[in-house]
């Protein structure tokens, strides 16, 4: 069974949205901060990368838009280089997305838990009886159907947006604490400072380049993947500039060092000792919004492997009345339940994530040219300042690869382990299949 085009625009645009604005915003900055350690290379970081985004925004809206299919990051990847290349980068990206899933889910239920379990649960035992519980109940409302799922990430995203817009009001309180002017200065190189501050920065930005798995989803998607990412990226943009103006100027660029739980902090400066709980009940229906986007678009990827043979055909399987992937989406958020037992902590995850991410998105990315020399007559979405564009992306990124792995050489010695992994399962899987096709010939 087909996938059909049931998404609009407007859901799309949602998707952008909730696929970048995930928990970093309301945890990064105290790490940027950090790494920084001078206001002027805190907000430099901030706009350089939204920039940075902004390039990759176009390269993956071209991308998207010459070669729309579902799970098209993996698709694009295949076409343009080889089929094990893509499934290398995707093996690599779905480790990534699991984790970070899994490690949200986590922050959501420490937020939530104080307001809605007793005393006896606070502890890990209350942790994953409400990561689970959070992760089945997206679970069933997705299986309902993706239009369903579309409904719910709209609300969620909407009220994602206003939480932030709210806690940027805190500018206007006038009761506001004086903010903290003591902080802890980088000790080495301005450039050093920089790099390391992109990693988190990059990390909160990061997400968009996914709505090219949803290519078959959405209706006339030459037209509509560019605006959604125009529109969605845009949105992100204000907010991020906007929150981090805001934790800024409310609790000063120390107060942003030391503090690892900057929403509860401002929120407490608008509604006093009520601000913890408001701030609880925010901050999980944000995470829900995080883990229901994942669970939508991930799977996709598995129906576009299921086609080029590398996946068995059970994975591009799809109810033709839901148009839901079930037993994809199934093995997705069983993977993610396995990965809740195991994971520590959100902080923990952020070079494994970040290494895999850069460089799935550079290969990605880099497919630009490919497509390009290819199909040069089409009547698809085009960068006007090509190839200035993909190249500023590509080269940012590997930037911030090369401070990973400065940073935290035994993550990433890890993460290139993985990704050699990823290759011995291509082959591993394609040998089985053809093997299984044969004896049934």
């Amino acid at each position: 069974m087909s996938i059909k085009p049931l998404l609009s625009r407007f859901d799309l645009t949602m998707i952008v949205v909730s696929l970048v604005i995930g928990m970093g915003i309301f945890r990064t900055p105290g790490d940027v901060a950090q790494k920084a350690g001078s206001e002027w290379i805190f907000y430099a970081a901030w706009i350089f990368g939204g920039i940075v985004s902004l390039c990759g925004a176009l390269t993956f809206a071209e991308i998207g838009a010459r070669y729309p299919h579902a799970g098209g990051f993996y698709k694009t990847l295949s076409y343009c280089f080889h089929p094990a290349l893509a499934f290398m980068a995707e093996w690599v990206l779905a480790l990534s997305n699991i984790a970070s899933v899994a490690a949200v889910a986590i922050v959501g239920a420490e937020y939530i838990n104080p307001v809605l379990l007793p005393d006896s649960l606070q502890n890990d035992t209350g942790i994953k009886i409400t990561t689970i519980t959070s992760v089945l109940l997206l679970y069933g409302i997705n299986f309902i159907g993706i239009k369903m799922s579309a409904r719910v990430q709209n609300f969620l995203t909407i009220f994602k947006i206003a939480m932030i817009i709210l806690l940027c009001m805190a500018v206007f309180v006038h009761n506001a604490p004086a903010p903290t002017t003591s902080f802890t200065p980088y000790s080495g190189s301005m450039v050093a400072a920089f790099g390391l501050a992109l990693i988190p920065v990059f990390f909160t930005y990061t997400g968009y380049a996914l709505t090219i798995n949803l290519g078959g989803d959405i209706a006339d998607p030459q037209r509509n993947i560019p605006k959604s990412i125009f529109a969605g990226i845009g949105i992100v943009l204000a907010l991020y500039l906007a929150a981090n103006y805001a934790y800024v100027h409310v609790l000063g660029f120390g107060g942003v060092q030391q503090s690892g739980v900057l929403a509860a902090r401002m929120a407490g400066v608008l509604f006093g000792a009520a601000g913890y709980k408001v701030t609880s009940i925010l901050m999980f229906l944000s995470v829900l919004a995080y883990v229901n986007v994942y669970i939508l678009s991930n799977p996709r990827v598995y129906y576009a492997m299921a086609e080029d043979k590398v996946l068995p055909p059970i994975f591009k399987r799809v109810n033709a009345r839901t148009q839901v992937q079930e037993f994809g989406m199934s093995f997705f958020v069983a993977a993610i339940l396995v990965i809740l037992f195991f994971v520590g902590s959100f902080s923990a995850l952020l070079n494994y994530t970040m290494f895999f991410n850069t460089i799935g998105l550079i290969l990605g990315a880099s497919s630009i040219f490919v497509l390009r020399r290819r199909n040069k007559n089409t009547t698809a979405f085009t960068i006007r300042w090509y190839p200035l564009v993909p190249v500023i992306f590509i080269l940012a990124y590997a930037y911030v690869t090369v401070c990973i792995f400065a940073a935290d050489p035994t993550a990433s010695i890890i993460c290139i382990g993985a990704f050699a992994l990823g290759l011995a399962i291509y082959y591993l899987s394609t040998m089985l299949l053809a093997k299984e096709k044969s004896i049934k010939s």
